[in-house]
């Protein structure tokens, strides 16, 4: 065995430069200048567009698996991962397969993005964030170090989550009678470290949520929540 496994149905373009020990499997397609790191596997079907930046041992094009306990079946059918030009990924990235990352998007290492997520133009999906299935992510998103997007959720454009965010998308926690929805938030809106979201609320438009708010309720436009649980601010 060789230091690179490539399937003979990848297609590569120009000025690819590849490191070692590199897995491609079949019907892969690689655009013009795009670097690729040590121990990196390439799933089948995945296309990387020009100019991308994928960091030692990362996974893209993973595959769903699931358990008999697990809510949700896995999805048998799901498009190719696709990567849009100018991406960078991080080391130790796992990137699953029926995901698009448009282009410009920087994702950090050790970071995980599930299956049918949606991530827009030159946003952030910071080192060590999860990003769940069944969720999109607007343009121009910063999504910081350690935080968690759960399923289900959608972030509009200009949106910043700071470092270690969590949120839900299962208000009986696992009892089967609520349809998953995670939070929603709002164009230009801004969530501050280690703030909690539950499931299915809103937050407005520029609205902020203070570090370790508690959110339980919907925010409207432009206005500032803090506290446990979280409440407007009140300026005297």
């Amino acid at each position: 065995m060789g230091e690179e496994m490539i399937h003979d149905t990848a297609s590569f373009g120009s000025d690819v430069k590849m490191g070692k020990y590199v897995k491609i499997e079949e019907n892969v397609r690689i655009g013009n200048n795009v670097t690729i790191g040590d121990f990196v596997i390439i799933k089948q079907g995945t296309e990387i567009g020009n100019n991308v930046i994928i960091g030692d041992l990362t996974i893209l094009g993973k595959a769903p698996a699931a358990n008999s306990n697990m809510a949700r079946p896995v999805e048998k059918s799901l498009s190719p991962l696709s990567i849009g030009e100018h991406v960078v990924i991080g080391c130790n990235t796992v990137l699953y397969t029926g995901t698009i990352i448009h282009k410009g998007v920087f994702i950090g290492d050790l970071a995980s993005i599930r299956e049918k997520v949606i991530i827009g133009e030159e946003s952030i999906i910071g080192r060590n964030a999860i990003v769940e299935m069944n969720t999109t992510i607007g343009k121009q998103v910063t999504i910081q170090t350690g935080s968690y997007i759960t399923a289900d959720m959608l972030i509009e454009d200009h949106v910043f989550i700071g470092p270690c965010c969590s949120t839900s998308n299962d208000k009986y926690m696992g009892e089967g009678n609520y349809r998953h929805q995670g939070p929603i938030i709002k164009q230009g809106a801004k969530v501050g470290n280690n703030a909690t979201l539950l499931p299915g609320i809103i937050i407005g438009k520029h609205a902020v949520v203070g570090a370790g708010a508690v959110v339980t309720k919907n925010v409207p436009d432009n206005q500032v929540v803090v506290g446990n649980p979280a409440k407007l601010l009140t300026i005297i």
